[in-house]
């Protein structure tokens, strides 16, 4: 009776497997390009220019704006930051 019941478990499950097998997930859709390969190849060489193409898979291309403050004004920013943070903190009194 045991092995019965076993052996209509792994069956029922092995059913049910091959018709989850059977069904694409996400569904299929078709895709067609409105693109030559000549206007592909295009961008491609404008992003390289413009260096927008990762060399060693570092994605996404994140560019820093450029700054206008000297590193001493960094520099001078930091150290009020700094002494404020220091006034402001809890002295535990």
């Amino acid at each position: 009776m045991n092995i019965k019941n076993i052996v209509v478990a792994a069956s029922l499950l092995a059913a049910a497997g091959a018709a989850m097998a059977e069904a694409p997930y996400p569904p299929e859709t078709a895709f067609h390009s409105t693109k030559t390969r000549a206007d592909v190849q295009a961008e491609l060489v404008r992003a390289r220019a413009n260096g927008e193409i990762a060399v060693r898979n570092e994605y996404p291309i994140i560019h820093q704006a450029p700054s206008t403050l000297s590193r001493q004004d960094v520099q001078n920013q930091l150290r009020q930051a700094s002494s404020t943070a220091q006034q402001d903190l809890y002295s535990g009194a």
